[in-house]
């Protein structure tokens, strides 16, 4: 039996809910698999198989949509885990042996392995989309306060930084005596890429300093976010410049707040254990 603990919720009730469901379904196939009187057990189970492959497909689904809705800079990096998922159970549907003792032992370990995988993507990816909530509506130039300080020094000023270049794009966007503004906007999106890169390799040394459990995932976020400014489309920029600025300020601003209030300052917390422990 396999359990869906508190350490898997997310926070988002319906991603949340969904989860549970796959645990339910991937525990209903093993119990069967272990029954040892229920004859046609694997003919059910392929069934159901196909089943749990509706309901991840469906799943993936709303997961996706709702990691568009805030923006979600892992968005592509789950779009690959999720196929790799599919594709997983599409081979075992093709190579699922017709022998009843080989099928027992290649059921018990897909099933091993489907619930391995399920487990490490909430834990090691799913959990990083509760950490980002959807905005209620558009923001306008946000200014750092101490609601953003995670009581170290050396990240609160870089944050400081950064927005602090936001408060440029912001100051394009507003500025109507500039008739194109493609040059200054791959300036922006340059300067916003170097000082993340430098910031985001402070803040990771900075974690490993102190044994950080979560920079695994930190990373991936950082790195999802590099690959966003690196992927902007130079061309579709200067052909829309404006809805590009504000497409722009609306992102950097929207990860930037989710970003430090619920994955950043859990470093300052971690910190503070660490020295007391030490």
């Amino acid at each position: 039996m396999y359990y869906f603990t508190d350490d898997c919720l997310l926070g988002v009730e319906m991603i949340d809910n969904e989860h549970r469901e796959l645990f339910r379904m991937i525990n209903e196939m093993q119990e069967l698999l272990e029954n040892s009187v229920i004859s046609d057990k694997y003919d059910r189970i392929r069934d159901m198989l196909e089943m749990l492959k509706q309901y991840a497909e469906a799943h993936f689904k709303h997961e996706e949509e709702y990691m568009e809705s805030i923006r979600h800079p892992e968005l592509e990096l789950q779009r690959k885990q999720h196929a790799a998922f599919r594709e997983k159970i599409f081979e075992a549907d093709i190579a699922m042996p017709s022998d009843n003792g080989a099928q027992q032992i290649f059921l018990d370990d897909l099933l091993k392995y489907l619930v391995t995988w399920l487990y490490r993507h909430i834990i090691g990816s799913d959990l990083m989309i509760g950490k980002m909530k959807p905005a209620d509506e558009k923001q306008g130039l946000i200014t750092f306060t101490d609601e953003y300080l995670t009581g170290i020094a050396l990240i609160d000023n870089e944050h400081k930084e950064l927005f602090r270049i936001i408060g440029e794009v912001y100051r394009v966007i507003t500025d109507e005596f500039i008739p194109d503004k493609y040059d200054e906007i791959v300036f922006l999106l340059e300067e916003m890429k170097r000082y993340t890169i430098f910031h985001f390799t402070d803040e990771e040394k900075y974690m490993e300093s102190i044994q950080y459990e979560g920079l695994a995932a930190q990373k991936r976020a950082h790195d999802a976010f590099v690959a966003k400014l690196e992927g902007m489309d130079l061309e579709h920029i200067d052909e829309h410049q404006q809805e590009t600025l504000e497409e722009l300020m609306e992102f950097l601003t929207e990860w930037l707040v989710n970003h430090i209030l619920y994955t950043d300052k859990k470093i300052g917390e971690a910190q503070e254990a660490f020295h007391n422990f030490c």
